[in-house]
């Protein structure tokens, strides 16, 4: 049977918050954290002692500026995570930092912190290899299943082919890639891979791609193009019928706060001006949100849009004249 302590919660209870407490900071002296548990030292030193051995391991160290921290253990302690858990929710919290853990976007860090803290060494690695197979560009974004988004890194760090299902106007829907990048957009997730049936670059939304499969095949990696800057520029330009491109007299970083990425690609030219990349089904539009944005600017490609805007200024000027 359990017995109370100090504030009369059972030991479990109390190991629990002692546990938590030692996540939340680096390190506690043995008095904060007997206050803040409502017990004796002797009470903190035999809780510690508890917490050992259901796994965690937890350092201390006597005099000044010494205390208890927890630190990183052989294996994942009890009642966490087994190794896949741990991995997958690390992940999903590692590329969810970008934006997809929005309205309590703080808990999310402190959860990632956390279990960073007692991840294994040989986790850690994984997860960091994971974590690097990950870009991004723009901000928040839709979820997607994060057993989908751990394939697709684990095919792209281990360098295997990956295969799935998607949606196409041209045969086959089942699609045999070689993974190189998982980028995040501010509002999807995209895969950056070499199509095999097509013999070129792709990018695929990963909200699309069904029965995600990575493959036993190794491939021996590219040279790839920047993996954020090309999906952005398809997912900006080239999936439109008409492209233009312009100068605008501002800085990038001014334009690109005032563009959303998916909108757009905003490439500086020098410190005063920049070139905007865009694509629509009616470039009047683009001339529309370029002229709004309040800069001076001058359009550069198609020639055909040029004249087009010398016409809306005109239309513009006629429309602003004396009755």
């Amino acid at each position: 049977m359990e017995t109370a302590d100090g504030d009369g919660r059972g030991t479990t209870e109390r190991v629990l918050t002692l546990l938590g407490l030692l996540q939340q900071r680096q390190i506690w002296t043995g008095p904060e954290l007997a206050d803040r548990l409502g017990v004796t030292a002797r009470t903190v030193r035999r809780d510690v002692e508890r917490l050992r051995t259901l796994g965690y391991t937890v350092h201390s160290e006597h005099g000044i500026g010494g205390g208890y921290q927890l630190g990183p253990g052989p294996d994942v302690p009890p009642l966490l995570l087994d190794d896949e858990e741990a991995i997958a929710t690390a992940v999903s919290l590692l590329v969810g930092a970008g934006g997809a853990i929005t309205g309590d976007g703080d808990a999310g860090l402190r959860a990632l912190t956390k279990l960073d803290r007692v991840l294994p060494t040989r986790l850690r690695h994984e997860v960091a290899a994971l974590a690097g197979a990950v870009e991004s560009f723009g901000g928040g974004r839709a979820p997607v299943d994060p057993r989908v988004l751990m394939t697709l890194a684990r095919a792209c760090r281990d360098e295997v082919e990956a295969g799935f299902g998607y949606p196409s106007s041209t045969p086959p829907d089942r699609r045999r890639v070689e993974p190189y990048r998982l980028v995040a957009s501010d509002r999807r997730w995209y895969l950056l891979a070499y199509d095999l049936d097509r013999d070129d670059w792709r990018s695929f939304r990963v909200d699309r791609m069904r029965e995600v499969a990575a493959r036993t095949w190794r491939f021996r990696p590219r040279e790839m193009p920047a993996a954020a800057s090309y999906v952005q520029e398809g997912v900006a330009v080239r999936a439109y019928p008409n492209q233009a491109r312009l100068l605008v007299r501002a800085p990038a970083d001014t334009v690109r706060a005032q563009v959303p990425a998916q909108a757009a690609v905003v490439r500086p030219r020098d410190q005063e001006s920049c070139e905007i990349l865009s694509g629509a089904d009616n470039l009047d539009l683009v001339l529309m949100h370029v002229a709004l944005l309040g800069h001076d600017f001058t359009v550069l490609d198609p020639p055909e849009l040029a004249q087009r805007c010398r016409l809306l200024a005109e239309r513009l000027a006629a429309a602003g004249a004396e009755p």
